[in-house]
């Protein structure tokens, strides 16, 4: 029985003049090979191929020098039959893919996203051709019987078989439907090694129609260039037959470096035990079964009871035992016309695999609220908040017994501070270096710590752009700060000194000058409450009450004022202990509203500095949480409905 080369129902041809009854040429070239010609054709015409023929009878019935008359649009079959958009669950992870693929460039080393380029690429490329067709490739270690089982199927002698190693040097097709011409060329099998069964044979049986069958060089070839087309076509088609025999089943090189890393490809797997007629008795049950506990090793799901998963079977391709199961089981796989959809899903199954961990995180990683709080409490003790609040809470004091205190006591207190270094301006001097660099490395700590909190349990990428959102808005941000302390310190529009001691240190320490204008920011003084006027013209009488009482006693003494001291004492007394007593009065009804003051402007300074580093680190931190929310969700898609056994 001979093969006819190409495609083209019903169309066959005897045998080639100076060939074999197999098509080989008396040079040892191949069927459908032709010495000096790489593409297959003879002098003068094309050798096989669809368009061909069609020329070659259009010619026929028109004569050389009429044109070829109309071909009925009936009975023009379609080359190519592309699969129709719908919104099956492959669609929508592809789809969900490619979001995912597009909104992690930015975050992503290129080689994290290689292979998942390379899926939705073969996806979109599968997709553009037949879905008639079905695809299926054997492969297997030298000496296998892969190109017998090859024959076998085919039911003619295509493949080249023989004891010489490696025998099959390039892949070499065989279509059994019109219109698989894109499949082929997207595997790159050229026209001269692409092959049709003899018609009315046992392999052109009906439910075998829209297969094509690939016979692979061996994957253990020690040509490398044949290792290579193994590797590129395997990853092209949509199904696999892996032949093995009783000697190579165990091999450590097709486990570890096929069907390991292909186990997710469980679905489109076959695998066939060969040359069982070489095994004596229950052997071959024996080998059979060892070979399914190899599969179990490898996480390959085997597909027994109806449960869906590899096919494993044993045959002999050379006598026939168990061929016919093997081409039943086939023909049921090309009808169902689902491999390239399972095969596409296996690949995205195996593309979400490999970016699982950069996807993934541990745990539920973000910023809490106690994470930002914790964030807000130490850039206040950078700023200084609290002192600020202090100092504001005395200032508002001091004010108050400056308005409610005696005369004299306020006039000994100028005394003495004109005696201390420095005079009344010894607020002015700057804080100790060490607690200049204190505030710095307080900012610094706080913007690395919430860094750290956000980026806990994220994977590696995402974490480290969590970390650079931090690190790169916390650029200025003591600058800022130190800003925010000076206008707070009614020094507004000051940032750093030119001897670069930061506003934040200077409020921290309570050096700045008058740290009270902390909660407004203008400069203006604390606010009086509403009996400051009573209580500083209750201070004028008892002023008064002195001044009087010593005059009276002083007139008495000169002999101006008849005598009677008790009076004037008295009265002398009375402002004498009355201005101390509403002094003490005005400071224990000032310590309410000078405490309420201080926590006002300490909360008002905690609030800016707040805002200040919310604007600056914790919003691109969100951000980049948000943008990781984003690609997880897209992940989820991706993984969400596998269709593959995993």
């Amino acid at each position: 029985m001979t093969a006819v080369t190409d495609e083209g129902p019903g169309q066959s041809r005897g045998p080639v003049p100076g060939r074999g009854p197999d098509g080989s040429g008396p040079d040892g070239s191949g069927p459908g090979e032709h010495p000096g010609h790489d593409d297959g054709r003879p002098p003068g015409g094309w050798d096989d191929g669809l368009i061909a023929r069609r020329a070659g009878a259009a010619t026929e019935e028109t004569g050389p020098d009429e044109a070829p008359a109309a071909v009925p649009e009936d009975d023009v079959r379609p080359q190519v039959e592309a699969y129709v958009p719908s919104d099956s669950p492959l669609s929508s992870r592809l789809d969900a893919l490619r979001e995912l693929v597009g909104l992690s460039r930015a975050r992503l080393e290129r080689a994290d996203l290689a292979e998942a380029g390379r899926v939705l690429d073969e996806a979109a490329a599968r997709r553009r051709l037949s879905s008639r067709h079905t695809v299926v490739a054997i492969a297997g270690a030298s000496g296998s019987g892969k190109s017998t089982l090859f024959n076998s199927l085919v039911g003619a002698q295509i493949s080249e078989t023989g004891l010489r190693r490696p025998t099959t040097a390039a892949p070499l097709a065989c279509s059994w439907t019109d219109g698989a011409a894109g499949l082929l060329d997207r595997l790159a099998i050229p026209g001269r090694l692409r092959r049709r069964p003899q018609p009315g044979s046992a392999a052109a049986d009906e439910a075998l129609q829209g297969l094509v069958l690939v016979d692979l060089p061996d994957h253990d070839s020690a040509a490398r260039g044949h290792r290579d087309q193994v590797d590129r076509v395997l990853a092209l088609v949509d199904a696999v037959i892996w032949v093995v025999d009783p000697e190579k089943y165990a091999d450590a090189a097709l486990h570890e470096r096929y069907l390991r890393p292909l186990a997710g490809h469980a679905e489109v797997t076959f695998v066939v035990l060969n040359q069982i007629d070489r095994l004596p008795g229950e052997a071959a049950d024996q080998v059979l079964d060892d070979l399914r506990r190899l599969l179990d090793e490898d996480g390959m799901a085997l597909g027994e009871h109806g449960e869906p998963g590899a096919t494993v079977l044993s045959l002999s391709a050379l006598t026939g035992d168990g061929v016919g199961e093997l081409r039943e089981l086939l023909g049921r796989f090309v009808q169902d016309r689902t491999a390239a959809t399972r095969r596409l899903s296996a690949d995205v199954d195996a593309a979400a695999d490999r970016l699982r961990p950069v996807y993934v995180a541990e745990g539920r990683p973000g910023l809490g609220e106690r994470a930002r709080e914790e964030f807000a409490d130490r850039l206040a003790e950078a700023v200084g908040a609290a002192a600020a609040g202090q100092a504001a809470e005395r200032e508002w004091r001091r004010n108050a017994g400056r308005a409610c205190g005696t005369p004299w006591l306020r006039l000994w207190r100028w005394y003495e501070s004109t005696r201390q270094p420095g005079g009344p301006d010894r607020g002015a001097l700057g804080a100790p270096p060490e607690e200049q660099l204190t505030a710095r490395q307080r900012v610094e700590q706080a913007v690395r710590t919430v860094a750290d909190d956000a980026a806990d349990g994220l994977p590696g990428p995402w974490a480290q752009a969590v970390r650079e959102a931090a690190v790169h808005g916390a650029q200025g941000l003591p600058e800022a700060l130190d800003e925010l302390a000076g206008r707070a310190a009614g020094t507004e529009g000051r940032g750093a000194d030119g001897d670069g001691t930061t506003g934040a240190a200077r409020a921290a320490t309570g050096v700045r000058g008058d740290a009270a204008q902390a909660h407004s920011g203008r400069g203006t003084k604390p606010p009086r409450p509403a009996w400051w006027p009573a209580a500083v013209l209750a201070q004028v009488v008892m002023t008064l009450l002195q001044i009087f009482g010593g005059l009276w006693l002083a007139g008495q003494i000169v002999g101006v004022l008849q005598p009677g001291l008790l009076t004037p004492a008295l009265v002398m007394l009375a402002g004498i202990i009355g201005g101390p007593l509403v002094e003490w009065s005005c400071a224990a009804a000032a310590r309410g509203p000078a405490r309420r003051y201080g926590q006002e402007a300490e909360r008002r300074l905690r609030e800016a500095a707040a805002a200040c580093g919310r604007a600056r680190v914790l919003d691109p931190v969100s951000a980049e949480l948000v943008r990781y929310r984003e690609v997880r969700e897209r992940f989820v898609a991706v993984t969400e409905f596998s269709t593959t056994v995993r």
